[in-house]
């Protein structure tokens, strides 16, 4: 059998000949059938599942991007806006270029007794019958005082300030490594970095000018002369802690440390007296110094005793011990009209600051 005749009229005039489709326009591509808006469900499809013979395809998008692309992008645009307001908007307010840390300024009293400085064996009665007697012992007499948030400094800003601050009394002047053993590195770590020269040349040339003396930094015995007779000291003092500025928080502290010493190497058995070093200091810290858990301290006023006038206090603390009495003569003569230094400063000790035994 063949194909379909011709029509008994022959081809129509017009219509393509040789029997060609006439259909034959209309190319029905790859690209077409893509294309198309209605695609037919297959005979399965429909048997199982659709009512309806076709269904609806999506529109394809010709060199555009995807929606998970415009998604990514959306969001990064809206990531780099807020880190843009961010900085803008930041909460506090950046010095417009940092200021010198400020030298240590100290003073350093000596308290010569009156008379005999008393001594017993029995440490807790040198105690009980002192002004110690009410003291707490070690860092608990070194409390932190309830603290608030200020104009540019939160709550939690102030407490380490607080906290730096009370490090650094107690282990300048509570350690027995710092005290006796000559150690100055739990001090030194507290500081800030702008004060480590000044600090380094206390140690190396202790000079009593009012900027470098050790005693100013910390508390410290002379080993050779005398020894704990008791670990247990007693502190009594306050902190508070006051915003200078928008970019400055300051804490001052103030403490009375009573130690119970005796001649180094005499034993136990050895007489112990009290001696008594009460510490004005004054710290500094800027947003870096939060950061770091270190302080600037600008102020260190020290008055201690029972010592002798006589003795250099700058390097060292020499007590005067059980049964000793200060030295005739005085403080060093002092011309007032050199530079360069600043005159000793001694005091009396009051009788009322000793044991009553």
């Amino acid at each position: 059998m063949g194909g379909p005749p011709d029509p008994p009229e022959g081809t129509p005039e017009g219509a393509p000949g040789g029997g060609e489709d006439e259909y034959r326009s209309v190319v029905f591509d790859e690209s077409f059938v893509r294309a198309a808006r209605l695609q037919e469900y297959s005979a399965q499809e429909r048997i199982t599942d659709h009512a309806p013979a076709v269904r609806r395809r999506p529109p394809l998008r010709k060199g555009g991007l995807s929606r998970q692309a415009l998604v990514l992008v959306l969001l990064i645009a809206v990531a780099f806006g807020t880190a843009i307001f961010l900085g803008i908007r930041h909460p506090y307010r950046t010095p417009a270029a940092d200021s010198p840390v400020e030298p240590l300024r100290m003073t350093v009293v000596q308290l010569a007794p009156q008379g005999e400085v008393p001594g017993t064996e029995d440490v807790e009665r040198l105690f009980s019958s002192s002004p110690a007697a009410q003291f707490r012992t070690g860092a608990e007499g070194v409390p932190l005082p309830a603290s608030r948030r200020t104009a540019h400094f939160s709550d939690g800003q102030v407490v380490t300030a607080l906290l730096t601050a009370k490090d650094y009394v107690v282990r300048s002047s509570l350690d027995p490594a710092v005290l006796t053993g000559g150690e100055t590195r739990p001090v030194r770590v507290l500081l800030d970095s702008g004060q480590l020269e000044q600090f380094d040349r206390s140690f190396d040339r202790p000079a009593a000018d009012g900027r470098h003396a050790p005693t100013g930094w910390l508390v410290r015995f002379d080993p050779s002369r005398v020894e704990l007779a008791d670990r247990g000291i007693r502190v009594h003092g306050t902190m508070q802690a006051a915003e200078t500025d928008s970019a400055t928080l300051e804490v001052t502290t103030d403490h009375t440390v009573v130690y119970a010493l005796r001649p180094a190497g005499a034993g136990p058995d050895a007489e112990a007296s009290l001696f008594t070093v009460r510490r004005e200091l004054h710290f500094r810290f800027d947003r870096d110094d939060l950061r770091l858990h270190q302080a600037e301290l600008v102020v260190s006023h020290v008055q201690a005793g029972p010592l002798s006038c006589a003795e250099d206090a700058a390097a060292r603390l020499r007590p005067l011990l059980a049964g000793r009495t200060a030295e005739e003569g005085g403080p060093a003569v002092t011309d007032p009209y050199a530079t360069g230094g600043t005159p000793a400063l001694c005091g009396s000790l009051a009788p009322g600051a000793q044991p009553e035994l």
